[in-house]
């Protein structure tokens, strides 16, 4: 089903379902009462007001009682989040911290691309109320408080593209180490071998056999995540440079994908974000088909000898240092 077609049909039962919650039968059974969510106090007739914002808006999919299991969910790929886990994928937070406000008003507002989480036009004297609702599902909201927002320097590459995509292809395959068991590979090994001894001193020597697609792996959602292909995959929270530098930096919450911010420099942050950047604009064109099968169709590759080496240095496993 494409994207269009997913949307339209979430569209279509998210219209059907609010004219039957307009029926007080149907709303939620919730008696609300006032409660500390991540520290803030919130009384029972916001929650009150939330519950009806959250009816209206956010049941067809995420169900009465924020599952994930709404009337709307059954079928859409990927699922609507279960909000009782209170794991969320795209803050400006480090990876697994609770979000701030303002992480959930811009995906409520923005929506997340690829998926059937349409951005809702949710009126801002109703916002703040949904929210705290949404933070009612999880018992987390009552024990911990939101991150501290993850901010990054002004970028540091502007007028600078080319030498920004160039050292971010450096760092997100020879320093971050990206392709190695997460996301694919978008040079040849011999490139990888290269950009590795320059930024690590290290020796890759063996690469695993589907280097050029993405690993599977397991999350926090009980589902397995399959991480993106930039050349393919739409990127769930908005694909401008800004965008990717704040994912990368942050990481996505419940994923296998780590925060990188203190980890890499910002300046390196912004490079990768510029590199992913020039990945997405080769979706859907003849330069990804032929970058593709410029990779797929490679020679066979081995490392170079090992330079000869004094006494201090010692081999551990498939790395070397130099």
């Amino acid at each position: 089903m494409s994207r269009l077609d997913i949307h339209t049909v979430a569209l279509l039962a998210c219209l059907l379902f609010a004219g039957l919650a307009c029926q007080r039968s149907a709303a939620s059974p919730r008696t609300e009462r006032a409660q500390v969510l991540g520290g803030r106090p919130i009384s029972a007739e916001q929650l009150g007001r939330g519950r009806d914002a959250y009816t209206h808006y956010c049941r067809a999919c995420h169900g009465d009682a924020g599952d994930g299991a709404g009337i709307s969910a059954r079928g859409l790929q990927p699922p609507p989040r279960d909000l009782r886990l209170g794991v969320y994928k795209f803050a400006a937070v480090s990876a697994g911290q609770l979000p701030n406000d303002a992480d959930f008003h811009r995906i409520i507002k923005g929506g997340l691309h690829g998926t059937a989480m349409l951005a809702w036009d949710v009126p801002d004297a109703q916002l703040d109320d949904l929210i705290q609702y949404v933070k009612s599902f999880s018992p987390r909201w009552r024990a911990e408080i939101p991150g501290v927002q993850i901010v990054l320097s002004p970028d540091p590459w502007l007028d600078r593209e080319q030498a920004a995509i160039e050292r971010g292809k450096r760092v997100y395959h020879g320093l971050a180490q990206c392709a190695v068991a997460c996301h694919p590979a978008y040079v040849t090994r011999a490139e990888i071998f290269a950009f590795t001894q320059e930024l690590t001193r290290m020796r890759i020597e063996e690469f695993r056999a589907n280097l050029y697609a993405p690993v599977p792996k397991p999350s926090d959602y009980g589902f397995g995540i399959v991480p993106t292909d930039f050349t393919f995959n739409p990127l769930r929270a908005g694909d401008s440079t800004a965008e990717i530098a704040r994912t990368v930096a942050a990481g996505i919450g419940g994923t296998a994908m780590p925060t990188w911010k203190d980890v890499l420099p910002d300046i390196d942050l912004w490079a990768i974000a510029h590199y992913v950047r020039s990945l997405v604009l080769l979706r859907n064109t003849p330069e990804s088909d032929a970058l593709h099968q410029r990779l797929l169709t490679q020679p066979d590759w081995t490392p170079p000898p090992i330079p000869d080496a004094g006494p201090a240095d010692a081999v551990d496993g498939a790395r070397v240092p130099q």
